[in-house]
């Protein structure tokens, strides 16, 4: 027999080698799916018993275990392919029962005497916390100064309501406490036993299916502690202090963004930095997910796929420590990760799936990371199922599974292509996490990234450097501070690439694809998804084809300035001013000609201003002013910054609420940006149809409320007079009309305070705008814009437009007079 019949006749799993001694493991070919149908069927279960009253949960369960029973009996087939598929459906029908089960159970106690008549009275609690203590996310527009609570998830172990017997209970409830020294509070550990007086509510109907109870405790002392926390969360909290010391000193974004890429502690992130990580598709970085796991696991054992062998790599074999004992030590460095980043369900995914291989490894067992992930959700989904329901854990385990199923196939076919290995697989790793949990993330955030595949294939090389050393900075941390702050320095330039990538992302003006939320829109970009990959599949080869869609890529992320004004007829042409769409908030853009703009106030979060300056093609900004310091105008000022030339910054005389007074000197200086404050009287001008006199506050504003010391404006755009009175309330409007008895009629009005009801009514009948802009959040919480202030516009004769409704407004100057022109459209 020739060598090449020999060839030919050898088994495929050999012959697909290319190697001439064939598969060196050929009993690791083929995808085992025996365990995804099971753990699929005991999570979908789950996620339905969660929702589902006991006796539905009770007979779903028992119909699973009967016609599983029935298929086993009626199976008993001669022919093994049928007997085998059989046995599967039976399996996952008693995965599906168990899974129904274990929630069912859950929600069973959630439900259980005696929370159901604890409702609305006041209870005395004892509970162990279960996490670290957080506060909520600031609302955008709320009110300034407002303190917010503390959150603690706790599981309650003894009950006792006021003047009722005392329950021995075990069931999670969150605690909400205020407190004048909110710091203690922050302060505690997980495994802290605390002792609580408060009013017992429903969890609200989110998470009714986690929680048993809603403790809200007001004007709390010191926590009451009656059992302190365990060694291991002491120990642990030291390592991550040693971190954060190490990194305090870091500059620019490195200082915040190394704890949260090491080990999930991105309460520090500036809030557009965290903003840029989310539109660029990079958060599971900062939430520590199965990479930074696999990452530090590699230090000691090396690839899982060598792991055994006598090639394998890591410090293990180095030291030449046996394979089982480093399987054990590998355990513990797991547990000790968990410990260390916290119990996420990102983080519970990944170290479950890592124990099982180590498992294997120290078995001498197949090492298979597809049945790995099965089995790690069915495990999971057992021991605690509101992971079911949770999205983080959906994501995670999407991602892991694209991972490993469909990026190994379009690596191959990109190598194929003749694309380098190393950049076949970052593309294809980055390509296929991304296409799978894109219509997840659409759920909820009502957009999908155009920039997460390239801005995770350059982020990606930083990953592994910054996990290593930063985890060596935490280790060392404990004994020697200078060594920790060294490897923190070098940590820092990886984390400030990593920053870089995510800002220079999201800054593009096509960063972000505007898509419908909910459920509807996840499973319309799921269609369109597939449909494009079936596309692609049929493209003819050759390069040209691949350069025509990354140059049509290109252009729908880059935008070229005429293209959007083409294709979505905005900004209209000639437009003078815009108030911008910023939710429950101020942002409002006077043109200057060509790419440069005076804006007026900075909205409440960074991305929205920096989309509205960025659809408007405002490149330079001669002057900001920023009415007053209240985050509903001044915290989106890191979006007007970015990527602008801003020459100037004017705020009002009185620095009332000094934290947002200095995040403002802050930010301008870390810009290189002046700030002045505004002088009663005094006007500027920028090109020739633009210019401005300040109108209020007058020198004597010390005194003066935030609001009342709203810097006013009176505005000339082209043939426009514009007045812009901030936040002003009725007794400084009524003091400004006092001042300034000389005031005429104006075009156009935005009117003070969002359009709250505290208007002074002579001030807009002097006015008598035609046009009335008002700048609110959809559905906010303050009734914004009040009715009667709607009613007192329509009678002074004033067309009223307001963002909540229409969006963006822009306003031009036509022979007619002024016209309006809603994103939104006008209705």
């Amino acid at each position: 027999m020739s060598r090449s019949e020999a060839a030919t006749r050898r088994h495929p799993v050999h012959a697909g080698t290319g190697h001439r001694l064939g598969a060196s493991h050929p009993r690791r070919v083929g995808t085992d799916l025996r365990l995804v149908g099971p753990s699929c069927a005991a999570w979908v279960a789950a996620a339905l018993a969660l929702g589902a009253e006991g006796r539905a949960t009770a007979i779903g369960v028992v119909g699973c275990c009967l016609l599983a029973g029935a298929l086993l009996w009626s199976g008993r087939s001669p022919r093994p392919r049928r007997g085998s598929l059989t046995a599967a459906v039976a399996l996952a029908l008693l995965c599906a029962a168990a899974g129904g089960t274990v929630a069912g159970l859950h929600v069973a106690t959630l439900r259980a005497d005696p929370w159901p008549a604890l409702a609305g009275r006041p209870v005395t609690v004892e509970a162990e916390l279960t996490d670290d203590p957080r506060r909520p996310a600031a609302t955008p527009g709320g009110e300034a100064g407002e303190e917010r609570p503390v959150l603690l998830a706790a599981e309650a172990t003894r009950v006792v309501p006021e003047g009722g017997a005392e329950h021995a209970v075990r069931a999670p409830v969150l605690l909400v406490v205020r407190a004048e020294r909110a710091a203690d509070w922050l302060e505690l550990l997980p495994s802290t036993r605390l002792r609580l007086t408060g009013h017992a509510d429903r969890p609200m109907p989110g998470r009714a299916a986690e929680l048993a109870a809603v403790l809200r405790v007001s004007d709390a002392g010191e926590p009451a502690v009656v059992g302190g926390p365990s060694a291991a969360q002491r120990a642990a909290a030291g390592l991550r202090d040693g971190l954060r010391a190490a990194a305090a000193g870091l500059p620019g974004d490195a200082a915040a963004l190394l704890p949260a890429l090491v080990i999930g502690d991105d309460a520090a992130l500036a809030p557009d930095l965290e903003e840029a990580v989310a539109a660029t598709g990079l958060t599971h970085l900062i939430v520590v997910s199965g990479s930074q796991v696999a990452i530090v696991l590699g230090v000691l054992v090396g690839r899982l796929g060598t792991a055994s062998l006598a090639e394998r790599g890591g410090l293990a074999a180095r030291l030449g420590i046996p394979l089982r004992l480093t399987a054990v030590l590998g355990g513990g460095l797991v547990l000790g990760f968990v410990l260390v980043c916290r119990p996420d369900p990102s983080v519970l995914r990944a170290a479950v799936c890592a124990g099982i291989a180590l498992l294997a490894l120290a078995t001498g067992r197949s090492r298979s990371l597809l049945p790995a992930l099965a089995a790690a959700v069915l495990l999971l989904i057992l021991h605690e199922p509101t992971l079911a329901r949770s999205f983080g854990f959906l994501l995670s385990v999407l991602a892991t599974g694209a991972l490993l199923t469909v990026a190994p196939r379009w690596s191959a076919a990109l190598r194929a292509r003749r694309v380098p290995a190393p950049l076949a697989e970052g593309l294809a790793a980055s390509a296929a996490a991304h296409v799978v949990c894109a219509p997840v993330i659409t759920v909820f955030a009502a957009s999908t990234s155009l920039v997460a595949i390239p801005c995770n294939l350059l982020a990606g090389i930083a990953v592994a450097p910054v996990t290593v050393l930063g985890w060596a900075a935490l280790a060392c941390a404990p004994l020697s501070a200078s060594a920790a702050t060294a490897l923190a320095w070098l940590a820092s330039w990886p984390a400030r690439w990593i920053a870089w990538v995510a800002r220079a992302g999201a800054r593009l003006p096509g960063a972000e694809l505007g898509w419908p939320a909910g459920w509807w829109g996840a499973a319309l970009l799921a269609a369109v998804t597939l449909a494009a990959l079936v596309l692609a599949r049929r493209l003819p080869r050759g390069p040209w084809p691949a350069v025509l869609c990354a140059l049509l890529l290109l252009v729908a992320v880059v935008r070229p300035a005429p293209l959007p004004r083409v294709l979505t007829g905005w900004p209209p042409p000639g437009w003078r001013l815009v108030a911008c769409d910023v939710g429950q908030g101020d942002a409002l853009v006077l043109a200057a000609g060509g790419p440069s703009a005076l804006v007026v106030d900075a909205g409440p979060e960074p991305a929205a201003v920096d989309r509205c300056l960025r659809d408007l093609g405002v490149t330079h900004v001669p002057l900001l002013i920023l009415s007053h310091f209240h985050a509903d105008h001044v915290a989106g000022l890191p979006g007007v910054l970015a990527g602008r030339r801003v020459d100037a910054v004017w705020t009002t005389i009185v620095r009332k609420e000094p934290e947002q007074a200095e995040f403002v000197t802050r930010a301008a200086a870390e810009a290189g940006v002046r700030v002045e404050p505004v002088v009663p009287g005094q006007a500027g001008t920028a090109g020739p149809d633009l210019g401005w006199q300040v109108l209020w506050p007058p020198r004597d504003a010390a005194g003066l409320e935030a609001n009342d010391a709203s810097v006013t404006l009176l505005v000339r755009a082209g043939d426009l007079t514009v007045f812009l009175p901030g936040d002003l309330e009725p007794p400084a409007q009524q003091a400004l009309l006092a001042a300034h008895p000389g005031l005429t009629e104006v075009d156009v009005l935005k009117v003070a305070h969002h359009g709250s009801a505290h208007q002074h009514p002579p001030l807009l009948d002097r006015l008598s705008p035609g046009l009335a802009l008002i700048s609110a959040g959809a559905d906010n919480s303050y009734g914004h814009p009040a009715p009667s202030t709607l009613t007192a516009l329509a009678a002074a004769g004033a067309t009223v437009l307001r963002t909540d409704l229409h969006g963006a407004v822009a306003v031009s100057d036509t022979p007619e007079g002024p016209r309006a022109t809603a994103r939104r459209g006008l209705s």
